[in-house]
């Protein structure tokens, strides 16, 4: 049995993911990022099926920089843990035929625990904690994470109850803004980089950044930044075509996925945004200028790993940032 202690913070965990209502996004990556403390993993990653494969929805320490990967789950132990619904032990991955032998050793593990995540009895997806270690996880570990595993099952069932479908879009999408969240933004980000050919249109991946959102919530409160936040996501949309993924992937930060038909599209597609944003907010009796700094790359010509690109337009948006802050002789905030 684990000890008092474990067990007391458990029910800390199990408290705040309850506190966090229906935001399942929101509820699955804090559960990864209590857990890891928790067993001594290196990593730990919530994946939901999604037809023949299982992809990251939630992942933090060593998996953080796989949010997105997509698995095939013939070939995986969260596939068996799925089919068979029932907590599976990897002690380790270069010896065990039932891993996948190349993500695991892309992301650096060498032992896992993977359980079952039930929804309406049906198991849709898996909570697994990863280490460097071999023979990292035992009974005790299985123990402590089937408590939580039924607090994310339950969660589940309460951000939507019928509709599976409706489960997909709960743990996909930004609960302020309604745009996508970003496990869904990697998700289609890695599945249209590996998918591309010679043949592809030019890709554009467009970061944003909302300006002076601090001294908006400091000087009007926090409500207030939540309706420039939300008017900010609508400029986006406004902006944006059906082909494009827009989401919302940290507080104040955007993303875009825009296919073009050529570079110049990009910098067309910024331009539009940065001429939205411009239009004065009124917000019951008060008046707001948002701005935005804006970077973005494009796939080949910048290059075609993820990491890259969005590194790329990071620094640029970055720049526009410092050169905006610079005129204006002000700290950025």
């Amino acid at each position: 049995m684990p000890t008092s202690k474990k067990l007391l913070e458990v029910i800390k965990i199990q408290t705040e993911l309850t506190k966090l209502g229906l935001d399942l996004g929101a509820v699955m990556q804090h559960a990864v990022e209590r857990i890891l403390p928790l067993v001594g993993a290196n990593g730990a990653v919530i994946e939901l099926a999604d037809g023949d494969e299982m992809v990251y929805r939630a992942a933090s320490g060593i998996a953080s920089d796989y949010l997105g990967l997509r698995l095939k789950a013939a070939s995986s132990l969260s596939g068996l843990c799925i089919n068979s619904s029932t907590a599976l032990v990897c002690v380790d991955s270069e010896t065990d035929h039932r891993v996948d032998i190349e993500a695991c050793r892309k992301i650096g593990l060498r032992s896992m625990l993977v359980l079952p995540l039930n929804h309406l009895g049906v198991t849709v997806g898996v909570l697994k904690v990863i280490s460097f270690e071999i023979n990292k996880f035992g009974e005790e570990d299985i123990f402590i994470l089937n408590l939580l595993t039924e607090t994310i099952a339950s969660m589940m069932f309460l951000a939507e109850r019928y509709d599976r479908n409706a489960l997909f879009i709960k743990a996909t999408r930004d609960c302020l803004t309604g745009l996508a969240n970003k496990a869904f933004f990697m998700d289609r980000l890695r599945t249209t980089l590996l998918t591309r050919n010679e043949s592809s249109r030019p890709l554009a991946i467009v970061i944003c950044d909302l300006d002076g959102l601090k001294l908006i919530n400091d000087n009007h409160g926090h409500r207030t930044g939540d309706v420039a936040i939300k008017e900010f996501a609508s400029c986006i949309r406004r902006v944006t075509r059906e082909l494009d993924t827009a989401a919302r992937i940290g507080g104040d930060e955007f993303g875009i996925i825009s296919p073009l038909k050529s570079h110049e599209e990009a910098e067309e597609l910024v331009q539009r945004l940065e001429k939205e944003v411009a239009k004065p907010l009124l917000h019951e009796t008060k008046t707001m200028h948002l701005k935005a700094s804006i970077g973005y790359a494009v796939a080949p010509q910048d290059g075609s790993e993820i990491e890259e690109l969005i590194d790329l337009a990071d620094k640029r948006m970055y720049l526009v940032k410092r050169e905006r802050y610079k005129k204006a002789k002000i700290q950025p905030r």
